[in-house]
């Protein structure tokens, strides 16, 4: 099995699916994962095989290094169309994370004013007024939101701690459109459950929800590398583009990436 564990604080650029050419702002260690989910289809492992020895990159070990790469790629011609907050866990779990993102637009102004500042979050510290706060300042805000079922979630996602999906949804709404909804479909089974969400039991719920948080779009996606859970299976085109359909007919922009 393969995991990717991103360099810190600083990794790529990397060609996104999604996003185009995004300049990657991993805040967790460089050595390992930390991360309030621990999702069986995670790219980076499960978390208890990655366990970091390192520390937190700090918030001036961030701009540092952030602003070394975009002076070479300035040099280069070659700037990012996103600056991406994601790597080896939850960025939201940073506990200056709030800084790091006024540091970041900073530099992006400075830098390259025509890209983008995206953050990848698993929605699990929008409770917390200075990352919600920090979250409404980025021109991508990109939350999960895989099913609105709890033991779908709990099965799949793995999340630590307390986890209550009606809480997040509500704190989704809080955003007042400035969200973008990111979604895993997949099928299979693992562990002799089944795992498959592309189901109108999963997807009806679901859709119901996101028209409540009225996003400014919705990504849906399906498996891309390989995973730390066996027996997972990629979502069909067909099916993909089915709930991408839905979302678009719900007056919503929705894309799908397979």
């Amino acid at each position: 099995m393969s995991t990717i564990i991103y360099p810190s604080p600083i990794f790529g650029p990397v060609h996104s699916r999604r996003l185009g050419i995004s300049l990657g702002i991993n805040l967790l260690p460089a050595d390992g994962k930390v991360c309030s989910f621990d999702c069986i289809y995670c790219e980076c492992g499960f978390n208890e095989d990655h366990r970091p020895s390192l520390p937190l990159p700090t918030r001036k070990e961030v701009a540092l290094a952030l602003e070394k790469k975009l002076l070479e790629m300035t040099a280069e011609e070659q700037l990012p169309d996103v600056l991406t907050f994601a790597g080896n866990g939850e960025p939201t779990c940073h506990p200056h994370f709030a800084e790091i993102i006024d540091d970041t637009i900073a530099l992006r102004n400075q830098y390259c004013p025509k890209a983008k500042v995206c953050v990848l979050s698993n929605s699990t510290m929008i409770h917390r007024q200075q990352v919600h706060d920090a979250l409404m300042k980025v021109d991508d805000n990109i939350l999960k939101l895989d099913t609105v079922d709890p033991i779908y979630i709990n099965k799949v996602d793995h999340p630590n701690g307390t986890y209550d999906v009606n809480t997040i949804i509500e704190r989704m709404k809080a955003f007042h459109g400035h969200i973008i909804i990111q979604t895993m479909f997949m099928r299979g089974v693992c562990n002799g459950e089944n795992v498959d969400n592309t189901g109108e039991e999963y997807v009806g719920p679901w859709l119901e929800v996101v028209k409540q948080i009225k996003p400014q779009q919705v990504m849906v996606y399906t498996i891309d590398r390989e995973t730390p859970a066996q027996g997972l299976e990629k979502a069909s085109r067909e099916q993909l583009d089915t709930i991408r359909d839905r979302v678009i007919a719900a007056g919503i922009p929705c894309s799908a990436s397979y």
